[in-house]
């Protein structure tokens, strides 16, 4: 990578997992499917894995949507969340995305 990042380059990447208290599997799965789908609308680059989803954008923007996605499973019924959070930052010269990262061991 160069001494400073790509326009288009992420400064940072996150991977959010909400664990939501709520009655039963399948309220949980609803749950977690409203903040996958919250996710996805937010115009960052997801990735949904099967423990966690990872964003990638501005620095300042993940940290605001990796709070919303507690608040969402509160709004949905959940008594209370767990959320756990990776997250890599490099203002200076961006992240790799999650293409480069996962591609080659996703290709068919």
């Amino acid at each position: 990578m160069s001494e400073y990042r790509a326009q288009n380059q992420p400064e940072a990447s996150i991977a959010i997992q909400v664990l939501p208290s709520a009655a039963g599997g399948e309220e949980v799965i609803r749950i977690v499917d409203k903040v996958i789908e919250y996710l996805k609308g937010t115009g960052t680059n997801a990735f949904v894995g099967p423990f966690e989803t990872t964003i990638e954008g501005s620095f300042d923007r993940l940290w605001e949507i990796a709070g919303e996605c507690q608040k969402i499973c509160i709004r949905e019924g959940a008594g209370s969340v767990s959320t756990y959070v990776k997250s890599f930052y490099n203002p200076k010269n961006g992240v790799w995305s999650i293409e480069k990262k996962t591609a080659k061991h996703h290709e068919s």
